[in-house]
């Protein structure tokens, strides 16, 4: 097999997954089966993959992570340190919760912060930033960034991960990127 990713002798990749290429896999990182992993991502040190999660391109995700099934993350996500997503609202041991499991989409270029939990059942909008140690427990706006326990919204990120400045016309200019932004009805478009 002419194998087009990268996976550490350490790591676990299970059936039926679909990797591409460039893609890197570290350390004790387990993939499990039916996943579907993008180009161009990298999966750090001992990250959990599970059944049936679809991965997009250029995705990175840093040392720690778990990814439950119903989890999916569009292309440009970048997962740090240690958070984790859950993907059953009430959990019991004694109880078998399988095929119950809530669905949970990561929108492009999204970022969750290290330590951040996303209780499932909740998207994260496109460029939406999750501050680190935030707990989600609702739906995320694009471009929102949100912080604490729970996340609640105190502002708005551009696509480079600046904070934006709305003017009292609802318009505002990423410092980085020079790009327009613009605050309607508190929603916010990139121009």
């Amino acid at each position: 097999m002419n194998q087009q990713f990268f996976a550490h002798e350490t790591s676990v990749i299970d059936d039926n997954c679909s990797i591409g290429t460039d893609t890197k896999i570290w350390h004790f990182s387990h993939i499990m089966s039916s996943c579907q992993i993008g180009n161009g991502c990298n999966i750090g040190q001992n990250v959990v993959i599970s059944p049936e999660v679809i991965i997009g391109n250029n995705v990175k995700i840093q040392n720690n992570v778990s990814v439950y099934t119903g989890v999916t993350c569009d292309d440009d996500v970048f997962l740090g340190p240690s958070c984790v997503f859950t993907n059953v609202i009430n959990p019991r041991s004694a109880v078998n919760r399988r095929g119950q499991y809530a669905k949970t989409h990561v929108g492009k270029g999204a970022t969750i912060g290290a330590n951040a939990t996303i209780v499932c059942g909740h998207d994260i909008g496109e460029y939406a930033f999750i501050g680190a140690g935030a707990v989600v427990t609702k739906t995320i706006k694009p471009y929102a960034l949100v912080v604490g326990n729970p996340a609640k919204h105190i502002g708005w990120m551009s696509e480079y991960g600046v904070r934006l400045n709305f003017n009292e016309e609802g318009m505002a200019t990423c410092e980085e990127s020079k790009e327009q932004y613009q605050l309607k009805n508190n929603t916010v478009i990139k121009l």
